[in-house]
């Protein structure tokens, strides 16, 4: 069978509360007033130096590297302490991970420590022997090295990636792998402009979608 390799914000779970939660408690310390949910909602998906960045330049704060350091240590230390309290798997996703008989790893922009933190709440960290997070390596998506490690990780030949979003699109194409893109997750490009092998709006269609694929 061929392998998985997930994604996780926005793909598995919907994480964008807990994000924008963690964002109203930053910019509260700062005297900054919170940010709409949807536009922190927006900045998903890059990893955690990027969304602090987007963040910074939404509220005009001068992106000053210690600063944003700073800022991404101390959201990064507040969401590994309590990463799921607002964070919820999708509908299905549940029964899909559990049909699922075949080897699977985790590819995200998460830090490696919250992602394990997630992964011990939801009582998925047997599901994925292979985690690769967006400080495991040097390079986060959408270069394509996290998503080369963790083929090479689950011990090399075609895999599948599953995503939600631009990154995850991009990382598919610049590594080469069939994405199956979740359309209900983060993206704001539409489907049809976004490279995927197939697309799936609901977790339940899941098993019979990757049924159906012949082997990359």
């Amino acid at each position: 069978m061929v392998p998985l390799i997930f994604d996780l914000d926005g793909t598995l779970v919907d994480s964008a509360p807990d994000i924008h939660a963690g964002v109203a408690r930053l910019l509260e310390e700062e005297g900054i007033a919170a940010l709409p949910f949807a536009t922190v909602r927006g900045f998903i998906g890059g990893g955690v130096p990027i969304l602090i960045s987007r963040v910074m330049r939404a509220v005009g704060m001068a992106e000053d590297l210690h600063r944003r350091a700073d800022l991404c240590a101390r959201f990064i230390a507040r969401y590994e302490h309590d990463p799921g309290g607002l964070t919820r798997p999708y509908p299905g996703v549940e029964a899909a991970l559990a049909a699922l008989d075949r080897p699977l790893a985790l590819c995200t922009n998460k830090p490696e420590g919250p992602t394990r933190a997630l992964l011990a709440q939801l009582g998925w960290t047997h599901r994925f022997p292979v985690i690769v997070g967006g400080d495991t390596l040097p390079a986060r998506k959408p270069d394509p090295a996290p998503l080369n490690h963790a083929i090479t990780q689950l011990g090399g030949g075609p895999v599948l990636f599953v995503g939600d979003s631009e990154v995850d699109a991009e990382t598919a194409t610049r590594a080469d792998v069939p994405l199956l893109l979740f359309t209900q997750g983060y993206r704001t490009t539409p489907v049809t402009d976004l490279p995927h092998h197939a697309a799936f709006d609901h977790w339940d269609s899941f098993g019979d979608l990757i049924d159906g694929l012949r082997p990359a």
